[in-house]
């Protein structure tokens, strides 16, 4: 039985980036049914459910640090999609990757500006 945190959770995570929350849940649901409750329920049904910042605030923080630690191109795809789909244009998550650049170093930015060129490859090609 799913929790409400778990049903905001996954409403959360569908308007920012729909079919996520299904693909979650099948990917990971057979082999890892507890870190979908903690994704759905943690992640999006608190922390990104608490006010104080609307969800395009949310999605640039989401890209700036998944650009600056570079090691989840994966969650940077979702979270780019995100933010475009939270009202962020194309050129603002470019902005944001740029001011990364500064505190986490060119690679990292040079793979977060990569994989936002795949994402709105995929987006324009849809």
């Amino acid at each position: 039985m799913e929790s409400e945190k778990y049903k905001k959770g996954m409403e959360i995570l569908e308007s920012i980036s729909p079919g996520a929350g299904v693909r979650v849940k099948e990917g990971l649901g057979e082999i890892a049914p507890d870190m979908v409750n903690y994704l759905m329920e943690f992640v999006f049904g608190e922390i990104s459910a608490r006010p104080g910042l609307d969800m395009k605030l949310r999605e640039i923080t989401a890209v700036a640090a998944l650009t600056a630690i570079g090691t989840a191109p994966n969650q940077l795809k979702v979270h780019i999609k995100g933010a475009l789909n939270s009202g962020c244009t194309r050129e603002e998550i470019i902005e944001v990757i740029m001011q990364v650049l500064v505190y986490a170093g060119f690679p990292a930015a040079l793979t977060g500006i990569r994989i936002a060129k795949e994402v709105f490859k995929e987006i324009d090609e849809n």
